[in-house]
């Protein structure tokens, strides 16, 4: 039914610390195969994928962009389907004291399978999902199944045990066959798969961004934030706030520096409590090069290197980059109280935004190339764009999207996932 895989280990190397024993990651990509749950036949699949470029790729269903097959691809949302594969755990990940799972996206209505036991029950496109799984794995052999759900299945009964209509007007409900019962509102999903006045219904399904075994022992860093303050051409306040996770009560340092020179700007003694703690650490740069936007200036990102010690040895590390702007939304009483100013200031100055309303590249998202992402983002920097909008019916974008509006001085006005919907 589906053949094994073997998986290679990467381990990020600490830049500035040589000694860092780090989080280990295992990406789960190779030999997937999936089918029609009502069906026999199994294919190859590709993860991260969608079950249409699947079906697409295996010459079961034509391009839904030409002619009119979009119409001839309305089926797919109302099958179940099964994503299948099995892998080997390398030693170096299987002697870690923690092991998890992780979907950074499953799209929409998913379980999840490991070893026969289920560890994830997914009903939202835009987070993550993970699971400790340790004590399920075996060292070879390991199968991890993933049943997805069919949209319309889970979400028409919700629409038809109401006695009113949620407004839904972009919803092309009659184009899916379902009449005028606009089942978009009720998934937490891309709300443009339903269709919109400018792209086709193709509501997806699938394991949409990758898959990956993490391994650590002792504590490791869930997410670190550095957020400027009080930003000046003299000076400027950095605060740096980590989540760490840690399996006992142990007694820490987190350290701040530059990741380019090696230059130390903080050290703080932090005490980490067994489970979830946050910690923090602040200093002040002298005289920094400033971000700012497109056409202003010189978009300058910091490289700042935060390392976690526990125990006098380095448990983690990460690099984050971040620029030093301040950036404030001018609300100020029209001169007869009735209304107010909505402008911005960037570093104090007063700015004209020019953008344009950003909605996702494809209607399969896995098909979003880094190359496509650069290519979008540099023509609105040529266009002399400072603001993008991440427009509500898409999805929250791709780390990379955001990173190359960073480095391009596009500001981004990031909507909420919920156009035109309640």
């Amino acid at each position: 039914m589906h053949s094994r895989i073997h998986i290679g280990v990467m381990i990020f190397a600490a830049t500035f610390m040589a000694e860092a024993r780090q989080v280990a990651r295992v990406t789960l990509s190779d030999g997937w195969r999936f089918r029609q749950v009502r069906g026999v036949n199994w294919y190859p699949a590709t993860v991260p994928g969608v079950v249409h470029t699947d079906l697409m790729a295996n010459g079961l269903l034509e391009d839904p962009f030409v002619k009119m097959n979009e119409r001839a691809a309305q089926w797919v949302d109302k099958e179940d389907w099964e994503y299948v594969t099995s892998f080997d755990v390398p030693s170096a990940v299987y002697e870690r004291e923690n092991i998890r799972l992780v979907f950074e996206g499953l799209d929409t209505y998913a379980d999840v399978y490991l070893n026969s036991q289920k560890v994830v029950v997914a009903n939202n496109m835009f987070r993550t999902w993970q699971a400790e799984v340790k004590r399920l794995l075996k060292p070879e052999g390991n199968e991890l199944r993933v049943y997805l759900h069919s949209p319309v299945k889970i979400d028409l009964p919700k629409c038809l045990a109401l006695d009113f209509a949620y407004p839904a007007v972009n919803d092309q409900s009659e184009n899916g066959g379902l009449l005028n019962r606009k089942i978009s509102v009720f998934a937490r999903k891309a709300g443009y798969h339903y269709g919109w006045d400018w792209g086709p219904r193709l509501v997806t399904s699938g394991i949409w961004r990758p898959v990956v075994l993490e391994a650590w022992d002792g504590a490791r860093f869930e997410d670190v934030h550095v957020s400027p303050g009080g930003v000046t051409a003299a000076s400027a306040r950095v605060s740096v706030t980590a989540e760490v996770s840690s399996g006992r009560a142990a007694q820490g340092v987190l350290t701040v520096a530059d990741a380019e020179s090696g230059t130390v700007y903080a050290e703080e003694p932090v005490r980490l409590e067994a489970g979830a703690n946050t910690v923090s650490a602040g200093f002040t740069l002298k005289n920094p090069r400033l971000w700012w936007p497109n056409g202003l200036g010189e978009p300058h990102l910091y490289t700042f290197a935060v390392s976690l010690k526990v125990d006098g040895a380095v448990a983690d590390t990460r690099a984050v980059r971040s620029g030093m702007r301040d950036v404030r939304l001018v609300r100020e009483k029209d001169a007869d109280g009735k209304g107010a100013s909505f402008t911005f200031e960037v570093n104090g100055h007063p700015v004209f935004m020019k953008g344009a309303n950003y909605i996702p590249n494809d209607s399969f998202l896995t098909r979003v190339t880094e190359a496509r992402y650069r290519d979008v983002v540099a023509r609105a920097r040529d266009a002399n764009m400072n603001m993008l909008r991440v427009w509500g019916g898409g999805i929250y974008e791709d780390d990379l999207f955001y990173d190359l509006c960073d480095e391009s001085g596009i500001l981004i006005w990031q909507d909420f996932m919920f156009a035109c919907s309640l």
